[in-house]
């Protein structure tokens, strides 16, 4: 069975989707779709914007949902049986199985980003990398700090050994600092713009749960793994309450790929910018025999 996966924040690059616009009629076609919609031409910042311009929320979460869902509409023998999104990515996946039409799923991606920014604005916050430490220490490490007063919350197991906490500055100075004398092989600081998948990200859920409930959904046409608890889903209702606790719970992209596997999944396409996901897959389920980036 072939799951097909898509990435997110932090896998954008100056160029992107520059070859699929100039190469791909079906892709041109929703590129330019993408800068009607949203009022400015985002194809402009995709193809000659600096790291800088890039790493804007604003503008990073709907060029690699774009480049994404333009990517998979060149191919049409993709095919999944079941899909999967690494936090933004999940709206790509949603779209790869008939559950979001693209102009409203990029919409809401848009939307989402703004509520992101705002609520990083409102509640400063940052995020890092913990390397070399099993998930059990570092969410026990991180609840002490936070019972303590200062917010810090494991925000994505991305595979075994590789998990990011996010929450207030403080909060991940002391973690980093504890969690490097538990064991850590290394606790990198993230260059973000704030505390996603935290519970600083409290007025962003309200501002998207909004949106969401504005939108239609549709049944999905496979089963879609979603971040917040690692489970298929199909019946839009779930769907749409787990896209919204999706800003402050946990990225479950260990336990998703896992659970994938369980139910039968043979073989993995990342489908977007860049190949971190192909990576990660490796690292948690390395009997898979295919694993593969388009």
């Amino acid at each position: 069975m072939k799951a097909v996966i898509f990435p997110g924040q932090g896998s954008q690059f100056s160029g992107m989707g520059r070859e699929l616009y100039e190469q791909q009629p079906v892709a041109r076609q929703l590129m330019e779709q993408a800068n009607e919609i949203l009022g400015f031409r985002l194809t402009d910042v995709m193809f000659t914007g600096s790291d800088d311009d890039l790493r804007q929320t604003n503008v990073t979460q709907p060029a690699i949902f774009l480049h994404s869902v333009a990517l998979a509409a060149t191919l049409p023998d993709l095919r999944p049986d079941m899909v999967a999104g690494h936090s933004l990515g999940e709206f790509s996946a949603l779209v790869a199985a008939n559950v979001l039409r693209f102009d409203d799923a990029l919409r809401l991606v848009a939307q989402r980003a703004q509520a992101m920014q705002a609520a990083c604005q409102e509640q400063p916050g940052t995020m890092a990398a913990i390397l070399g430490l099993d998930d059990d220490t570092t969410v026990r490490i991180c609840q002490e700090i936070t019972q303590a007063g200062n917010v810090v919350v494991a925000a994505n197991f991305n595979c075994p050994g590789q998990l990011v906490i996010s929450g207030s500055q403080r909060g991940v100075e002391l973690a980093c600092e504890q969690l490097k004398t538990a064991g850590a092989k290394r606790a990198l600081p993230l260059p973000v713009g704030g505390a996603f998948h935290s519970p600083l990200m409290q007025s962003a859920e309200a501002a998207l749960a909004e949106a969401i409930g504005r939108t239609q959904f549709a049944a999905g046409r496979c089963a879609v793994y979603q971040n917040v608890d690692a489970a298929p889903h199909r019946d839009p209702d779930e769907i749409r309450q787990n896209l919204v606790r999706q800003l402050t719970a946990p990225v479950r992209w260990t336990q998703s790929v896992q659970r994938m596997v369980q139910d039968g999944a043979t073989e993995f396409v990342e489908c977007g910018p860049g190949k971190v996901l192909q990576g990660l897959v490796k690292k948690i389920a390395p009997e898979v025999a295919g694993s593969s980036a388009v």
